[in-house]
This record gives structure tokens, sequence and C-alpha cells, in this order.
């Protein structure tokens, strides 16, 4: 499994695949309800119905399940980011404001446990901006290849500003919001319009 670090122990059969997807949903919900230094191993391997030993045998410590948690939703938040840049060249502008949003709102679960993790002292300020970046580098190439006259400089702007909307589109439908309700829908307008006047 890639979002694995060293110190989890990768599965090697497809139910052990099945296992580690399963602890990994399990704890994603202990994380974002208790927080990491609340969150007990304990009860994560109660809520994924995973003996003791089997939950160790995968992962030997929370940090190592927090890390391939953390590491799953990177790939999966840089995983979408590059596959809208392959689109990027054929969407209108309010096309590219409507997938942007679906994106962030794709993303909002997983987004709530990595707040909620990173938040603690355990998510690293290297590794915070490090994600950032990343993401950040994954916006400016959608808007690169969406515009390919874009200067480079207006273009890491342009991403900067659209990073800070989506994250207001995603606190809002984690706070509740209808995915066409009528929060959301003012924030795919103001994406719209902005994308418009790039």
């Amino acid at each position: 499994m890639s979002t694995m670090l060293a110190d989890a122990r990768a599965p090697q059969r497809p139910k052990g695949h099945q296992r580690v997807a399963v602890i990994l949903a399990a704890a994603a919900t202990v994380f974002q309800e208790r927080g990491f230094e609340a969150a007990t191993m304990t009860e994560i391997a109660a809520r994924s119905g995973t003996a003791f030993g089997s939950l160790y045998r995968f992962f030997p410590s929370k940090a190592a399940l927090a890390d391939a948690l953390l590491q799953q939703y990177a790939q999966q938040a840089l995983d979408g980011l590059a596959a809208l840049a392959e689109q990027a060249a054929g969407l209108t502008s309010d096309g590219l404001a409507d997938a942007l949003v679906d994106f962030a709102l794709s993303l909002q679960a997983m987004r709530s446990f990595a707040v909620a993790v990173m938040g603690s002292h355990y998510g690293t300020l290297d590794r915070r901006a490090q994600f950032r970046q990343a993401v950040h580098d994954g916006m400016v190439l959608i808007l690169c290849r969406a515009w390919p006259e874009l200067p480079g400089l207006q273009a890491s702007s342009v991403a900067s500003a659209l990073l800070h909307v989506l994250k207001g589109a995603a606190a809002a439908a984690q706070d509740g919001a209808e995915p066409q309700g009528p929060l959301l829908t003012e924030y795919r307008t103001l994406t719209r319009r902005y994308l418009a006047g790039v």
C-alpha cells in the first residue's frame, strides 16, 4: 500500500488490504471525533473490529497510523489536482471553476481529519509547508494548462487566492451546507467570476 510509511507494515494479501482500509477508516473517524492526542489504539481497534495484535502488526504506533492517513489524504489531493491539470486545457473558465469546487468538496471528509491531526503538535510545520507547497504547485499547473499565456507570477497569485476560496467552500460543506444549497452556490459563482476575470 503506497500510503504506508516504513514503520507501518504493508499487507501482502487482498484480505490484508481490506483490513487496513477498515482500520484507516475507523482511525480517521476516531481522530476527527477525539483529536490525535485523545484518540487511543484500543478505540481504533474496537471501531474497526480488529484484534489488537492485528492492528499493531500493520501499525506499530498511533503515529504510524496517523502518518498513513495523512499520506493517503495528501496523495488523494495531489492525484485530484493532477487529473484536473490533464483536463484544464479543454475546460471553459466556468467548467474549471465548477471542477475545482467539486474537487474541494470531494476532499472535505478527509480534510477535516487532516486538520485535526496536523493541528496537534504531531503535525510538524515542515510537513504542513511541504503539503501546502505541493498543492499550490498543483494549482499553478492547472492554471498554466488552462491559460498557457498566464505569466508565472500571476499564476502563483491566482493559485493562492483560489486555494483560499476553495478552503472556504470546504469549510462551508463541513458546517453542513448542502452541495447545491445557497452558500455553496455562492462559492461556485465567486470562483466562476474570479476565473472569468483571469
